[in-house]
């Protein structure tokens, strides 16, 4: 592996625009390594490059952050021409208030949503941090973290957590000689399975149904492939960092 390879750490890889950057990362001199709960039959059958498949529940963030952190010190940061986290898995449950939610759903929701991009970042900057090459953390957030809906307290308020956090970590990283380069980013409204549970949802219950109905029925849904395509041009950006809370349609 040559100097210039780059190193790209990617949860929630197996489906939807997790998928799709995989495909977009996997190019020669890019090594991948894809966190989630089923490994993708496709992946592993990309031959001629680098690509790692973990199976692991990120709802157990601690366990898979100890385990990055054990996996990245086995590396050699002088190979890494750059190394970048992309925590984008999450989880959205049952669609209704907060009266009505099952308390292991909201658990589960904060547990993926935000509390192992946290463990997960510690660990990718701690054990990167002597690394010479460029460091990135993008965290993939939610124009719900920035407005509020309707039966969605666990998704917004882990969105909401990602973004201030991201905040937080710049001010750490803005400190340090070769601190990384962090950023909280929505990626707009993309037309995934996630989407079709918010359609699908009971209106009575979630009050925005008919929004999201509008949305597909209109084609205004970004396909996962073009999502990524416009994400992965966004992390490229010199200037990716400079605002750590950032959509994706915020001009260069």
């Amino acid at each position: 592996m040559t100097p210039s390879s780059h190193l790209t750490i990617l949860t929630g890889a197996s489906r939807g625009m997790g998928l799709a950057m995989a495909r977009q990362l996997l190019q020669a001199g890019h090594h991948l390594l894809c966190i989630a709960r089923q490994a993708n039959a496709e992946l592993a059958q990309r031959g001629g490059v680098h690509c790692t498949q973990w199976q692991a529940d990120l709802a157990d963030g601690a366990a898979v952050a100890a385990r990055l952190d054990h996996w990245l010190s086995g590396h050699h940061g002088a190979r890494w021409a750059s190394a970048t986290l992309i925590n984008n898995a999450g989880v959205i449950p049952a669609l209704v208030p907060l009266s009505e939610a099952d308390p292991a759903d909201l658990a589960r929701a904060l547990r993926v949503g935000l509390e192992a991009p946290m463990q997960l970042s510690a660990a990718f900057l701690g054990a990167t941090g002597g690394w010479s090459g460029q460091r990135r953390v993008l965290n993939i957030s939610s124009g719900l973290g920035r407005r509020a809906q309707a039966s969605q307290s666990a998704y917004c308020a882990a969105k909401a957590g990602m973004d201030h956090f991201t905040r937080c970590l710049a001010l750490d990283e803005a400190g340090k000689p070769n601190g990384a380069k962090v950023c909280a980013l929505a990626p707009g409204v993309i037309d995934t399975d996630m989407q079709a549970q918010l359609r699908g949802a009971d209106v009575a219950r979630f009050p925005d149904q008919g929004n999201f109905a509008k949305l597909h029925a209109g084609g205004q849904l970004t396909s996962p492939e073009e999502a990524a395509a416009r994400v992965l041009a966004y992390l490229a950006r010199p200037d990716f960092g400079a605002n750590p809370v950032a959509d994706v349609r915020d001009p260069a």
